[in-house]
């Protein structure tokens, strides 16, 4: 049953890649159609084609490995300073470019002179480059919106799950208590599991936050407000200072972090609880901001993951995880010991996290992704505008063709990113069970 869940977890995520790849590609061809610019292909995948259909002017296939798809549009770059195309140069970089021009007016048929993508004002085709990653992001927000706001998210409370006998600190990443160890304040005040606590010095608590901050700001005597049974009973209590897990300004633990602070000594129950849409919207608001810096801080990643695919280093929770790593995750979700709307949410929020990190990386402005080409139309225009205010000629259209080189660098570079993010996925998956 386990072997059966596991594949059945990673087939639904393949098609929910699959999905994910045509729903991007579809805003590409659905903008570029908008602006009459050919499009003859459309395709899901790389590799051999598996299945392909014309309707109209455009091929609509799958390919054999779900691992990306494009449109093909007439004239992505312009022709060269001479208005040909058939030149072909000695020079390596010079011949990038070249291929790349030449590539862009393939299939070129009477009548395209004026459908071509290169011809096209500057905000067209900034729309049209857009369009793809903004429709990953639009089905990560109604992914993400439908969860929360229907199922919810794990919030802790003030409900008390277990008390902690002894004071140990959180850097030492251990449970059991050792000869020696001073008595924890909860327990040694008579906290119980099941109660709830609703004050704290006598002033009501809001949530957990709330009362996690106030015990973190206080070391020594405090009184602390419990339900139990239904009824209020108060406790007296001696805070220890303690080495805790560091927080940010916004209440998230800190990777690795630890500070010195108040110390009570239990541990919050967790409940499964519904958000409103604002509280949705936020939460939506944390996670592309947790996203983009995600996408930032790759490069600091990269010896770390190194040493989980290639030497004896921990694989860490938030290691950089390829296609390969979420199909595992996915296997892992339906194998999990949980409720199945458990199961079907963790699920559907692994898709949606993976749609945020596709539009994500797809706007860094670095051809041959999306944002690339956006930040060369947006130069273009900046261009031509200076031009007009200083009574300057046109300087046509920004040739992207030249920056191919770069493009190709850009492509190895994140070539051997994949195959090593893919290495460690297999060697050392990261888990989360």
């Amino acid at each position: 049953m386990t072997i059966l869940l596991t594949v059945l977890g990673i087939v639904l995520f393949a098609v929910g890649l699959l999905f994910s790849i045509a729903w991007h590609e579809l805003g590409h061809l659905s903008t570029a159609k908008l602006f009459g610019i050919r499009v003859p292909q459309y395709m899901v995948g790389f590799g051999p084609t598996i299945w392909s259909r014309h309707k109209g002017e455009t091929e609509y296939g799958i390919k054999a490995i779900p691992a990306g798809g494009y449109i093909r549009m007439i004239g992505m770059f312009p022709p060269g300073e001479d208005g040909r195309i058939e030149a072909r140069s000695t020079s390596p970089w010079r011949g990038m470019i070249e291929d790349a021009r030449s590539a862009a007016f393939e299939e070129l048929k009477p009548g395209d002179e004026t459908r071509l993508f290169y011809t096209r004002k500057p905000w067209k085709r900034v729309i049209v480059m857009f369009a793809g990653p903004f429709m990953n992001l639009v089905l990560a927000v109604a992914i993400f919106l439908g969860v929360l706001m229907t199922f919810g998210t794990p919030v802790q409370t003030t409900e008390v799950a277990g008390v902690q006998k002894c004071v140990i600190e959180q850097s030492e990443k251990r449970e059991k208590c050792a000869k020696g160890d001073p008595v924890g304040p909860a327990h040694a005040a008579g906290l119980q599991a099941g109660d709830r606590i609703v004050a704290f010095n006598g002033v009501p608590v809001k949530d957990w936050a709330d009362l996690s901050d106030r015990i973190r700001a206080t070391i020594g005597p405090a009184t602390v407000t419990v339900e139990r049974g239904g009824e209020e009973k108060v406790l007296h209590a001696t805070l220890a200072e303690n080495e805790v897990v560091e927080k940010d300004a916004d209440g998230e633990i800190v990777p690795e972090g630890f500070v010195k602070a108040g110390y009570f000594g239990f541990a919050a129950k967790t409940e499964i609880v519904p958000q409103t849409f604002g509280q949705s919207v936020d939460r939506m608001g944390d996670m592309i901001e947790k996203g983009a810096e995600s996408i930032v801080s790759i490069p600091a990643k990269v010896p770390d993951l190194w040493d989980a695919a290639f030497g004896d280093g921990e694989r860490k929770d938030d290691s950089p995880v390829g296609v390969v790593g979420a199909a595992r995750i996915s296997g892992e979700v339906l194998n999990l010991d949980a409720p199945t709307e458990n199961i079907i949410a963790t699920f559907l929020m692994l898709l949606a996290g993976f749609n945020l990190s596709l539009f994500l990386f797809n706007m860094l402005p670095l051809l041959p992704l999306d944002g690339g080409h956006i930040a060369g139309a947006l130069w273009e225009s900046v261009r031509r505008h200076v031009a007009r205010v200083f009574r300057r000629p046109d300087p046509g259209p920004f040739d992207v063709a030249k920056l191919m080189p770069v493009a190709y660098v850009v492509a190895g570079i994140f070539i051997c990113f994949t195959l090593l993010v893919l290495v460690a996925d297999i060697v050392n998956p990261v888990k989360i069970s």
